[in-house]
């Protein structure tokens, strides 16, 4: 009776967490299913010109403006201010990163490690709300000051702002990241470099990085597509004006700033203008799929030791 009590209460712990398992799976398919139904409703729909001419318009137009009157509908400008933040994010988020992973790797005691790492944690806990507009009312202005001696005009509304705040929002992300891949670096590759006179910078940049380049680079990969997702530092600090320009001094629009301006608004449910944000969503999801398909490609491919 037992063991029966027993094979019962197996098959039934089986069944729960396989469906707890396939739960992430079935929301995944109900997110791809919602972007692509109503994705194709805006390619079909007739404000675009209808399918195919609506998607050759999508890849092809320079502006972007379905709300308006004269529908513009090519993507190419929310995408140029999507990467511009994401790009200058990347480039505050790297040094840094790499900076403090190695310090909290190779240097740091596991007293320091234990009293840095929660900083780096309320970092990451801090609302994004919060970093909008930290961005807008504080870095904005300041940037402002330091760029007019240089006859530099920084707008109200920008991306560089943004773009440095997202990098300081994802650091905490990358540097756990790549610490955690600095620390997968055996240790005999330490000792043999110290054993060649080898400083432990020299071992930390020459030996121990190279060794966890793959671990790296997944790790900012993943950053990279975490800052191409953020909605509430861009749609404070970045500006609603999509325009095609790589000038960071400028607003720009990002497509979830895009999504947040429209869906906030008081447009007529499944019409053009409320479809366009599920086209926009569904390419956003498409590049974050291929950012993290390549993080989850590029780390597989460690390097054997």
């Amino acid at each position: 009776m037992r063991l029966e009590t027993k094979r019962r209460l197996d098959t039934f712990l089986y069944a729960f967490l396989f469906l707890m398992g396939s739960a992430t799976i079935l929301v995944t398919l109900g997110i791809i299913y919602v972007l692509l139904s109503d994705a194709i409703r805006f390619f079909t729909h007739p404000d675009g010109g209808g399918f195919p001419s609506s998607l050759i318009r999508f890849f092809t137009e320079t502006e972007w403006s379905p709300t308006f009157v004269t529908k513009k509908i090519g993507i190419w400008p929310l995408l140029s201010g999507t990467f511009l933040i994401a790009g200058i994010a990347l480039l505050v988020s790297l040094p840094l990163g790499i900076l403090i992973a190695v310090y909290l790797s190779e240097y740091a005691s596991v007293k320091v490690r234990e009293t840095v790492k929660p900083f780096l944690d309320f970092l990451e806990a801090v609302p994004t709300v919060v970093y909008g507009y930290f961005a807008l009312l504080l870095v904005t202005p300041l940037l402002q000051k330091l760029l007019s001696p240089l006859g530099l005009t920084l707008e109200g509304m920008n991306a560089l702002s943004p773009g440095i705040v997202l990098g300081i929002m994802i650091l905490p992300f990358t540097a756990s990241m790549v610490e955690d891949a600095l620390k997968g670096v055996p240790q005999y590759l330490r000792e043999a470099s110290y054993a060649l006179g080898a400083s432990k910078l020299k071992t930390a940049f020459s030996v121990v990085i190279p060794a966890a380049r793959s671990g790296i680079l997944a790790a900012y990969l993943l950053g990279v597509s975490r800052a191409i997702g953020e909605t509430m530092v861009v749609a404070i600090a970045a500006g609603m004006y999509p325009q095609l320009t790589l000038n960071p001094l400028q607003p720009v629009q990002t497509i979830t700033g895009y999504i947040v301006q429209v869906a906030l608004g008081d447009l007529p449910f499944g019409s053009f203008e409320y479809l366009s944000i599920f086209a926009a969503g569904l390419t956003l999801f498409v590049i974050t799929l291929v950012f993290n398909s390549l993080a989850v490609y590029v780390k597989s491919k460690v390097v054997g030791y």
